[in-house]
């Protein structure tokens, strides 16, 4: 998600500026409204793409924040205060970034704060929806509850991850090495025949003509390609990463055959399983509903939902505001239907996660199985087109001398 720069007013007087992540700088200000700052401005940080690296080594990973849930559930159910448990956690931890962080977390709540509110201050390593969670717990009194439900969450989208990029690898692999092999094919194989050629000065036919014309022009201006391109790709990510130019790529996204309806599934995959996550931790539905926005990752869908948060707020049932906006598709709007009728809406969003992952499963499987065979029939075609192209006057002085 996107990176703010927010210059906050406390109520004890304080002028302050801090960086948080939000879907958007309207619902980052509400938030931070709704904890007591006063919000002077809100603005994003320029050139965000290119400090994503950087910005990537300072977070926990998900198998960071799975282990310590983990530990720190055993503990918390075995009596120990939190405190000892972080003191245990941190006496198996020898170095890395978590270390320092858990160091400050227990600083702080010695000094009288919350775990969540320790945890609030690094929004890099603890995701909102954590923090939140775990604040949820608190407020109920039974953090151990909260912490399973939020690693089981975390398992499940690892889970789905995984899956994901294992489906895409072996069509990936395929296309970089047609890609390598035509290109090689271009740049010296077909060079190589035509000045045998034309040491032979024998007159070639058409198709041949017009490959080693095109192979000649790609050789010569190879390099300028290469740099346009690079171009071409910094002005679409600084493009991308406009409110606008995000949006429109998004929408266009979801338009795709195929690939357009797995995108929405992922996406409604995760927004399902979150939320059935948050409103488990006894979080109210409409903050939860703002919470979970960004694991849409598409800002299409995140105008929709907004919408339908401000209908849920004035009073209209979650699944009636969704389907006004087309955000879900019928089947699911239906068991959310249900869910809210009989009171149950936490356990029906896991069905329809569990619905939209089986579903999104079924496709890819699908997906895998055609891309295999077309990539391969494409680059069976092109490769054998252009060898079948250079030997052509091969044949034809065959042929004169039959």
């Amino acid at each position: 998600m996107p990176i703010f720069t927010c210059k906050l007013g406390s109520a004890d007087g304080r002028i302050f500026e801090k960086e948080l992540e939000s879907a958007n700088p309207e619902m980052l200000r509400q938030s931070l409204e709704d904890q007591g700052f006063f919000v002077f401005g809100v603005r994003k940080r320029p050139l965000q793409f290119l400090r994503e690296k950087g910005i990537a080594r300072n977070r926990v990973g998900n198998k960071e924040l799975i282990t310590l849930n983990q530990e720190l559930l055993v503990l918390l159910k075995a009596g120990l205060p939190i405190i000892q448990s972080l003191d245990t956690i941190l006496e198996r931890i020898d170095t890395g970034k978590l270390v320092d962080i858990l160091k400050d977390v227990r600083e702080d709540i010695k000094g009288g704060r919350s775990l969540s509110e320790a945890l609030r201050k690094f929004p890099r390593a603890f995701p909102q929806l954590y923090v939140a969670s775990i604040m949820a717990g608190e407020r109920t009194g039974d953090l151990p509850l909260t912490i399973k439900r939020f690693n089981l969450y975390l398992k499940k989208s690892e889970t789905m991850k995984k899956k994901l990029i294992g489906a895409l690898v072996y069509p990936g692999i395929l296309v970089t090495v047609a890609a390598l092999a035509i290109t090689v094919l271009l740049v010296y194989v077909v060079p190589t025949f035509s000045q045998v050629y034309a040491d032979a000065g024998s007159e070639l036919p058409i198709p041949t003509q017009m490959l080693i014309s095109f192979t000649g022009f790609l050789r010569r201006f190879f390099f300028l390609f290469i740099a346009l391109a690079m171009v071409a790709a910094a002005c679409y990510r600084s493009w991308a990463a406009t409110e606008r130019g995000r949006f429109v790529i998004d929408a266009n996204k979801l338009k795709l055959p195929m690939i357009g309806t797995m995108w929405r599934t992922y996406s409604l995959t995760s927004f399902t399983r979150t939320l059935a996550t948050v409103i488990g931790s006894g979080i109210p539905i409409v903050e939860s509903l703002k919470m979970v926005v960004g694991t849409l990752s598409n800002v299409s869908l995140e105008r929709k939902l907004l919408a339908a948060v401000t209908r849920v707020e004035e009073g209209t049932r979650l699944s009636v505001a969704l389907d006004g906006e087309h955000f879900m598709p019928p089947l699911a709007i239906r068991m959310l239907g249900v869910g809210e009728t009989i009171g149950s809406l936490e356990e029906m969003l896991a069905e329809i996660s569990e619905y939209f992952e089986e579903e999104l499963e079924e496709r890819l499987g699908v997906l895998a199985t055609a891309i295999e065979p077309a990539i391969m029939i494409i680059m069976g075609v092109v490769i054998g087109g252009i060898i079948i192209t250079m030997y052509l006057p091969v044949f034809k002085i065959a042929g004169t001398v039959g």
